[in-house]
């Protein structure tokens, strides 16, 4: 007896030993198969006239954790072959035959292999898929499916090198020359399951688009968007944009903040003009900028186009300075309040903008023509009366730089100042935008590893 979907009491050796679900409902098991045990076994009708060979299985696609068989797809004939469909209710045994309760004269063949939205040959097999607990991306070699009566669920995935040995049918072989030679080796006792509930499938049949289940989806959303930006690098193209696809759009935002330029571009190639502009609205300023500089300039005035005008004309000053000066590392996300503010109001501001892609730790004070008077940061004022001029909180003297001052400048002032954050202004001292010391040295480092190649040449 055993607890099946909706279920939970089956375990599979390996490193998944969750339970299959939560609800406890005994039903009658048969046992634990894999797909390449039954691919190509013998089918036949209710007579026992040979109909074909499993060739693949088609897969409810629904909102169930372990998704359902929906139906046998198989074939006749070797040069010639014919394609007919079975609903897995019309199964009446499974074993080394799969044995039909209908007739021959029931199914219909046809020349092309029949249509459906997901099958574990085309869709699953062989396909990268993210583990989700692991935070990598895995390929699957077969698949665990658990039959029940004559149901089959698929319950993991298997991604190990056994898996792969099974399908070329060399376990034999295999399995007798590792216990000869290496007794002990873990390859003979475990088995490499993933829960099918912790992936997320990449591709589907090599097209632009991806199986989404909601599963997945909340279980992507847990890795950190650095983590996802790491696994996004050993895709390719189609793989990138179908994992970037499955994220909600929040994590997008911050997955692709995280992601290297050139990725970031392939990216955009593959996107709607509008949506690419949509994106880039709502990532840092200053990031936005980085990017939209390595596009052509027929690309770029494209995605502006679509953009709302107050972003698109911030986006547009900023690319008007150079990309290794002050104005080109800026970004134009900061948080700043009027002169007559209180520490209350400040405070307040930081609350209010706690999802701002700038930075919320350094507050500028500014007046009525947004000439900088002072920059306090919440340590200085955190613990301060509410009531007391947040001018008051400021640092005693006005550190900036200029628009134009260059890179080595920048950093030297971050590194005497100890700041993490420096106020950028105009030759009227108007404050333009902020630079971040993470900012700085990501193009110090991109900057050093360019002339460390050149010196390797």
């Amino acid at each position: 007896m055993l607890v099946m979907p909706g279920q939970g009491l089956l375990r599979a050796q390996g490193r998944d030993h969750q339970p299959l679900a939560e609800k406890e409902t005994i039903m009658t098991i048969n046992v634990f198969i894999y797909l390449s045990q039954i691919i190509g076994k013998p089918v036949v009708d209710r007579n026992g006239q040979p109909l074909g060979r499993l060739v693949d299985m088609s897969i409810r696609v629904s909102e169930e954790v372990y998704p359902r068989a929906a139906g046998l797809i198989i074939a006749r004939g070797l040069i010639r072959k014919e394609y007919a469909s079975v609903n897995m209710d019309d199964i009446q045994e499974s074993g080394d035959v799969f044995r039909l309760r209908i007739g021959a004269q029931d199914l219909v063949y046809q020349t092309q292999r029949p249509r459906h939205d997901m099958t574990f040959c085309r869709d699953v097999l062989d396909q990268q898929v993210v583990d989700t607990n692991e935070r990598k991306v895995v390929r699957v070699n077969d698949i665990h499916l658990l039959r029940v009566d004559h149901q089959m669920y698929l319950a993991h995935v298997d991604v190990g090198i056994r898996g792969l040995v099974r399908r070329l049918g060399w376990t034999g072989v295999v399995d007798a020359i590792m216990r000869l030679f290496f007794p002990q080796a873990s390859y003979l006792s475990r088995e490499d399951f993933i829960s099918w509930k912790n992936t997320q499938v990449l591709t589907t049949a090599r097209q632009k688009n991806v199986l989404r289940l909601d599963v997945s989806r909340k279980k992507l959303a847990q890795i950190p968007p650095t983590d996802l930006a790491e696994i996004m690098e050993d895709l390719d193209i189609f793989e990138k944009f179908s994992l970037f696809k499955s994220l909600d759009t929040t994590t997008q935002r911050k997955v692709f903040t995280d992601l290297a330029t050139q990725e970031k571009s392939d990216l955009i190639d593959q996107m709607e003009d509008k949506e690419a502009a949509l994106l880039l609205e709502n990532i840092p300023a200053d990031e936005a900028t980085d990017l939209l500089l390595t596009l052509s300039r027929g690309k770029t005035m494209k995605l502006l186009r679509y953009m709302e005008s107050k972003v698109s004309k911030r986006l547009r000053k900023l690319l008007g300075f150079a990309k290794d000066s002050a104005g080109g590392l800026m970004t134009t996300e900061y948080l700043y309040v009027k002169k007559d503010a209180c520490v209350k109001d400040a405070l307040q501001m930081i609350k209010d903008n706690v999802q701002y892609p700038g930075n919320i730790y350094h507050i500028y004070v500014v007046d009525e023509q947004h000439h900088l008077l002072g920059s306090a940061s919440l340590r200085r004022f955190i613990h301060v009366d509410p009531e007391t001029s947040i001018l008051e909180t400021c640092f005693p003297k006005n550190i900036f730089v200029r628009t134009d001052d260059g890179m080595e400048e920048i950093a030297l002032i971050l590194e005497k100042y100890k700041f993490t954050a420096i106020p950028v202004l105009d030759k009227d001292n108007v404050l333009q935008g902020v630079i971040t010391s993470d900012d700085v040295m990501e193009e110090l480092i991109a900057l050093a590893w360019s002339k460390y190649k050149e010196k390797l040449r």
